[in-house]
């Protein structure tokens, strides 16, 4: 029969199918071209060979350029946004035929027995043998409730809200995902494996184990996460003797060296001089500090009140990540702990560990450090909708219909609710932005700024991917805190600090002891820094046309941290500041540029609309000093035509009318 069939099929290749379903729903959300934060700076070190932001990713930067190598026809961000759907899918596959491995094993991780089996039939097989009298109508055995819990746990986590975004555009996190669920698969493979701790093993399912934990910790740190989980868990098993640390011992020597060896493309690669090389870490030392994220450990444990606030957002937020799904979790929640403690406790602190461990870390795009936890939440999805199938069997030919469909809604309500929040299939916004900003200005011009999330990251794609006015120079006023950053853009722009030698060696002498956490000067620091901010404006302008950012002017000049050399002021241009010699005016060009806004609005979103109409409205400003209302209405009209919802300053607003 066709049901027969379909039903053989689905309990073969569940977890594919699970994937392949998932993946299929990710292609509708996928974005096409670089979004926010550092999409652009990632994509652009996988496509170059390049090194990314500590800690620096090797795994994900050599997977990445192979797959860009493929001549799919796409444009390269196109085709990496959908390897991270193909990954965060491939975690789901994963995930799915892990919880079904969980089920068929539950009894290794629980003093009693769960899942009774039919009478007279071995547990490999575990049919329903057909009454004489009955009609083969259809063949419903208890396997099928372990398949169709595993998939709907599958597909809960799939369409939780954080995990689903990783998936639409270029991050760590996706590839982070399929490892750490193939992490927890040969985690559970190794604890119920018959094997004597007594007898010395090299390979082992512990070996596996130790050998896919390390392109874990290649991939993203947070696969430490895992670890307290897995200890309780081995020493469970095995408990507290010599033979148990002989045998970790030996992980370890399976463990460090295949972690070293993948993480020996950062020094490899940086002695090559590719075009993104942060960090620089050719030496112990370099390499060790780009390893461990040393310059992001300040935001790390920095204060009860941050981890406060972190925690109150993980409350407030954890409805939207599953919405009524989350019923299911706490049902799985509470059958694992009467019915599976091991397991129950493996989860649980987990879970604890990701979430008590990730509220200590003051960052704002905090969600993806939750995503283990999220996925333990998934993990008590499958066994919550086990007990639900289980509770609501009525009907003897479709027994599990009933739960089937009430949880079928669930995951729908669920995929419905977080579809627009993940959706980036409309984002242009980020592209166009870039290129409207980084097309405004003069031939072989510098762009002064550390609009990082929305102009800095994409421009590396756009500039070294696709080659878009290469001729421009986009320096970061940040990075240009960290020594490293000398090097590539000198490598990059070899005359931009042509002139400068003095300023750059005195910083640098300066700042390397911060860096190697040494005694330091903060004052001289500072000086040289403000100092040298201010030569490379003095050192180009006669040379380059230079462009100053919004939020530079905003939170620096006008503070006093950031001053040009004397004579020199700045006047709006569209979307920059321009840096000119004396007061006069100086005209400036339509506002041609084109910028595409998503359907669903977001912070970033909002923030490039803010960004154009102050900008634009500094400039009809500027037109009207200098009593030049036509060209002020130019810019007037650009701001009612694109961003109708931004409110003019005092004095535009009635100028169209005049």
């Amino acid at each position: 029969m066709l049901f027969n069939d379909l039903m053989k099929l689905i309990r073969k290749y569940y977890a594919v199918l699970t994937g392949l379903f998932v993946f299929i729903i990710y292609l509708f959300t996928v974005a096409p071209s670089v979004v926010e934060i550092d999409a652009g700076e990632l994509s652009t070190v996988q496509v170059t060979l390049g090194i990314a932001h500590p800690t620096g990713y090797p795994l994900f930067t050599m997977l990445g350029h192979l797959f860009s190598l493929i001549p799919f026809g796409f444009s390269k961000i196109y085709q990496l946004n959908l390897l991270t759907a193909i990954w965060c899918s491939l975690g789901i596959m994963v995930f799915t035929y892990s919880s079904k491995f969980l089920l068929d094993n539950i009894e290794s991780f629980s003093s009693k027995k769960i899942i009774a089996l039919p009478k007279g039939k071995k547990r490999k097989d575990q049919k329903r043998v057909p009454d004489k009298n009955e009609k083969e109508k259809l063949e419903i055995i208890p396997e099928d409730k372990k398949i169709i819990s595993a998939v709907f746990g599958g597909l809960i986590l799939a369409f939780d809200k954080t995990y689903w975004m990783q998936g639409t555009s270029v991050e760590v996190y996706s590839l982070q995902l399929f490892l750490i669920n193939l992490i927890i698969l040969f985690l559970l493979k190794a604890y119920i494996a018959k094997d004597d701790i007594n007898t010395v093993k090299f390979f082992s399912p512990w070996a596996a184990f130790a050998i896919i934990l390390a392109f874990g910790f290649s991939n993203h740190m947070t696969t430490l996460f895992i670890l307290p989980g897995t200890a309780y868990l081995y020493f469970n098993k095995y408990k507290f003797r010599k033979a148990s640390f002989v045998r970790i011992i030996l992980m370890l020597l399976l463990f460090v060296p295949l972690l070293l060896l993948i993480y020996s493309y950062l020094p490899i690669r940086a002695s090559q001089n590719p075009l993104m090389d942060w960090g620089n870490p050719i030496t112990i030392g370099k390499f060790f500090r780009h390893v461990s994220g040393d310059q992001y450990q300040v935001w790390l444990f920095s204060s009860f009140d941050s981890a406060g606030k972190q925690l109150n957002y993980f409350f407030s937020n954890i409805l939207s990540e599953f919405w009524v799904s989350l019923l299911i979790g706490v049902v799985g929640i509470i059958w694992t702990l009467f019915n599976s403690k091991k397991i129950f406790i493996f989860l649980i602190v987990t879970f604890l560990f990701t979430i008590g461990y990730s509220i200590n870390y003051n960052i704002h795009d905090i969600d993806s450090y939750f995503l283990l936890g999220y996925v333990s939440l998934g993990y008590f999805s499958v066994f919550g909708s086990f007990q639900i199938l289980s509770y609501l069997k009525r009907n003897k030919a479709y027994p599990y219909l009933t739960g089937a469909i009430l949880i079928s809604i669930f995951i729908i309500v669920e995929l419905y609710f977080n579809y627009s929040t993940v959706d980036q299939s409309d984002v242009y916004t980020f592209k166009d932005y870039t290129k409207a900003v980084i097309g405004s200005v003069d031939k072989n011009s510098i762009i002064f700024s550390y609009e990082w999330d929305y102009l800095v990251s994409p421009s590396y794609y756009f500039q070294f991917v696709e080659n878009y006015r290469r001729d421009v120079t986009v320096v970061d006023k940040e990075l240009l805190r960290r020594s490293w950053y000398y090097h590539q853009l000198s490598d990059i722009h070899p005359k931009l600090f042509s002139g400068m030698t003095q300023d750059v060696d005195n910083f640098l002498v300066s700042v390397k002891p911060f860096e190697r956490k040494e005694p330091f000067d903060p004052n001289l620091i500072e000086y040289n820094y403000r100092k040298l901010m201010t030569d490379l404006v003095a050192s180009n302008i006669g040379r380059r046309e230079f462009y100053i950012a919004p939020e530079l002017f905003e939170n620096e000049m006008q503070k006093g941290e950031f001053t040009l050399p004397k004579g020199y002021n700045i006047i709006p241009d569209l979307l920059l500041f321009k840096v000119v010699k004396g007061n006069g005016y100086v005209p400036a060009a339509d506002p041609k540029f084109e910028i595409r806004f998503p359907a669903v609005a977001t912070s970033y979103t909002n923030s490039i609309k803010n960004f154009i109409g102050t900008m634009l409205a500094r400039r009809a400003l500027y037109e009207m000093q200098y009593d030049k209302i036509e060209r002020a209405k130019v810019y007037i009209q650009k701001i009612k035509n694109d961003i109708p919802g931004y409110i003019l300053p005092q004095g535009l607003a009635q100028v169209l009318e005049k």
